[in-house]
């Protein structure tokens, strides 16, 4: 690593742990989080919600995805039915999603485009992904994945290289030299897994979500026949996007 990579990769990383920087709109989320970790009455959830019309209508609109995929039956017809439905965990992945999006769409040329491909690559994942359960599940495979933990994790697929286009976005904004893009570029392709990992865990994102992650991308293994992530390992595999590509060993459906 070069000394101006190392000083961008240090300088990234430090934007990167500065939540409000990078989501912006932390309004909703800091009492969203803290009344889903206190497991509060699906009352008050709602109330917070409540207050964005934009990402009530962004949960309505996920929670129907398995019903529209053919994995559930019923379909969420309001915001509560959505919410009980989906679960804690999957509405905070879900909004957080949904801000980080938002606050995406601020970014000035050519990183709004860069990022905005790398957010068309996560929704057709996560589209795969369901699709994929499905199959899986119409084989009579015998697995009990919920299909908003795959969809959530797939959103979060190339997180790291999102969340580091982005701090680095910010970065160039607040320098007096512009900084080429070339040198993100090469700190992307050689250091995408730490700068997952530091995303993930600076952003305050479930442990879970993380390990799901790492089993995903062939960085950990598992045995665990219903692990959504490897379920989404071979999606990753088929569109070449592993951080750690196959080998013959390596397990996934």
């Amino acid at each position: 690593m070069t000394y101006l990579e190392q000083q961008v990769f240090t300088q990234v990383k430090a934007i990167i742990g500065n939540e409000e920087q990078v989501i912006g709109r932390r309004g909703i989320l800091i009492p969203l989080k803290k009344a889903l970790i206190n497991e509060a009455d699906i009352r008050i959830v709602i109330d917070i919600i409540a207050t964005d019309p934009a990402l009530a209508g962004h949960l309505l609109l996920r929670s129907n995805t398995a019903q529209a995929a053919g994995i559930i039956a019923t379909k969420s017809r309001s915001i509560k039915d959505a919410l009980i439905r989906l679960g804690h965990v999957n509405i905070y992945r879900y909004a957080f999603s949904f801000y980080l999006k938002e606050r995406l769409d601020e970014l000035a040329e050519p990183y709004n485009k860069l990022v905005k491909g790398y957010w068309a690559l996560t929704e057709c994942i996560a589209t795969d992904a369901v699709q994929h359960l499905r199959d899986l599940e119409g084989d009579n495979q015998g697995i009990n994945i919920d299909a908003d933990e795959v969809q959530t994790l797939a959103l979060f697929s190339v997180f790291g290289q999102v969340i580091t286009l982005s701090a680095f976005a910010f970065l160039n904004a607040e320098s007096e030299k512009t900084i080429a893009l070339q040198v993100i570029k090469k700190l992307i392709d050689t250091q995408q897994q730490s700068l997952s990992v530091e995303a993930f865990e600076a952003l305050g994102l479930d442990d879970e979500l993380r390990n799901e992650f790492m089993i995903a991308h062939n960085l950990k293994q598992s045995t665990n026949p219903n692990s959504s992530g490897l379920l989404l390992r071979s999606v990753l595999a088929k569109r070449n996007v592993l951080i750690n590509p196959l080998d013959d060993s390596s397990q996934y459906y």
